[in-house]
């Protein structure tokens, strides 16, 4: 359990805690709170409807209406901003849904603001020499204090606005998550520094997009803008505003509230403060979708977790890749900026010839195959099917599986390989071949071992766990690399169910 890793440079000054020492375990546990949530009626009309990407904004702008959030999340008494732009001025309507289960339909209707005054907000230009962070510097258009029960959650803005020829309206999302401090069985955190990574508002803008070349450090990105279309592997309509969490998240979140499972979520923000992500609170952590940019902070906090007993499940790929430095916002407000640090994996050869042909990087993270149970690789994309290798273990109890019974095209389209192998007590529980558009073959490997007291790590390795979970309302299935997931498979919810219920007592 002895990651070795070499020295890496400071991020930045400590930001305020979220939650200050005097406020642990001041919460009360609530084990009943997402049954309770989700007997509540849900919404009929939550999702985008229409959506009209600029011509001018490579295909990923939808600015009739946008917007984004003070903070990445905001807890029952907290207040956030919401920061509104429209092409033409004119009155909006603004909803505020939680995303769940609720009986099938996926969301509820926490608070409409029927009627807002909406102006246009400027682009802003390019600041910081040549890093291109563009920091908009707009002016509130909303501030919503959280009412007290407002459970946690993942929660979506929908915003309306007409469109000007009196024929129909135009719309986007916010996101945000509301955290809570309370003890639970299970916490599911976003992986929404992959989001921004990957965001390319208001046009090419991200850390891929850097006239250097897309692998290195040379760029910064704010969380103080919209969320422009998705930019990978398919289109996705749903994912204006919303970042990645329809696209690959939100059925793990569908599904465990379908199940009645005790849920709270978080950001990777919120995972960097050891208050918040402190030993004993959760009896299980999920990292979930594509979630792939860690700050050292949150990893040196989940290692923590592991060590003092804490379930860890993977449900995701291509995860703790790179060493993710979060620093203020122009006004202070923490964890706002975010940049490529430099890779993880120690000494491990694909960290080094990261390093060797993308660098030099100001940071070097520790091989995080002594976490996850197995690493990231290269190739480190490609799609394939999802293999038994060790039938008999616990966890595929009541799946029927056998030794080479395949879940078809749930690998992708990132995943793990080549795991540690003085790891004590790592087991190999799928294993097969990933393909690259066909080509350019690599091993995956998920994997479990066990943690010092009693817990264990689970790596599913693959971004498409979750697609075998459900499909609910708002998410289309993914493809990629000529290779795709079928959707909701018995075998993968049983899996799952093992591990969880294994996890939670």
């Amino acid at each position: 359990m002895k990651p070795s890793r070499r020295s890496f440079l400071a991020s930045a000054a400590a930001p305020a805690m979220a939650f200050s020492a005097s406020s642990i375990h001041a919460e009360e546990a609530k084990p009943n709170l997402i049954r309770e949530e989700n007997a509540k009626p849900g919404a009929d009309d939550w999702q985008l409807t229409r959506v009209r990407i600029d011509s001018d904004s490579n295909g990923k702008r939808s600015s009739d209406i946008e917007g984004y959030c003070s903070k990445q999340s905001v807890a029952a008494g907290e207040t956030i901003d919401i920061f509104v732009s429209v092409k033409v001025p004119a009155d909006y309507k603004l909803e505020i849904f939680r995303t769940g289960y609720y009986g099938g339909k996926g969301a509820r209707l926490m608070k409409t603001f029927a009627k807002l005054p909406g102006k246009t907000q400027a682009v802003p230009a390019s600041t910081r020499g040549d890093r291109h962070l563009h920091e908009c510097l707009w002016e509130p258009s909303v501030s919503l204090t959280i009412p007290s029960d407002w459970p946690s959650g993942v929660y979506l803005g929908r915003l309306t606005t007409p469109d000007q020829t009196g024929h129909g309206y135009w719309q986007n999302f916010v996101v945000f998550v509301v955290k809570d401090d309370r003890p639970a069985d299970i916490c599911l955190q976003t992986s929404d520094n992959t989001w921004q990574a990957y965001n390319q508002w208001p046009k090419n803008v991200s850390v891929y997009t850097h006239p250097k070349g897309n692998q290195g450090p040379w760029a910064d990105v704010s969380f103080d803008r919209p969320y422009a279309k998705y930019s990978q592997i398919y289109e996705n309509p749903n994912s204006f505003g919303s970042g990645e969490w329809l696209c690959f998240e939100f059925p793990m979140a569908y599904w465990l509230e379908e199940q009645g499972y005790d849920v709270t979520y978080c950001t990777n923000a919120d995972m960097t403060d050891p208050a918040y992500a402190r030993p004993g609170r959760f009896k299980a952590f999920l990292s979930n979708g594509h979630d792939e940019y860690w700050d050292i902070r949150e990893y040196e906090n989940v290692v923590k977790l592991r060590d003092e007993g804490t379930n860890l499940l993977f449900f995701s790929g291509n995860a703790i890749c790179w060493v993710t430095p979060m620093t203020p916002a122009s006004d202070g407000r923490p964890n706002r900026i975010m940049f490529r640090g430099g890779p993880y994996g120690g000494e491990y050869k694909y960290a080094v010839a990261r390093e060797r042909d993308e660098g030099p990087f100001p940071h070097r993270g520790p091989d995080e195959g002594y976490l996850l149970g197995s690493r990231n690789v290269d190739p480190v994309n490609g799609g394939g099917d999802w293999i038994c290798v060790k039938p008999d273990h616990w966890i595929f109890e009541g799946t029927g599986m056998k030794a080479g019974d395949a879940i078809p095209g749930l690998i992708g389209w990132e995943y793990h390989g080549d795991p540690p192998k003085d790891l004590p007590g790592l087991e190999v529980v799928g294993a097969g071949t990933a393909l690259q558009s066909g080509i350019n073959p690599q091993q995956w490997t998920a994997t479990i071992y066990p943690g010092p007291k009693g817990n264990f790590v689970f790596n599913a390795s693959t971004i498409f766990w979750c697609q075998g979970l459900s499909s609910p309302p708002g998410h289309m299935l993914p493809w990629s690399h000529w290779s795709r997931p079928h959707g909701p498979d018995g075998r993968v919810q049983r899996i799952t169910k093992n591990l969880l219920d294994r996890a939670v007592g």
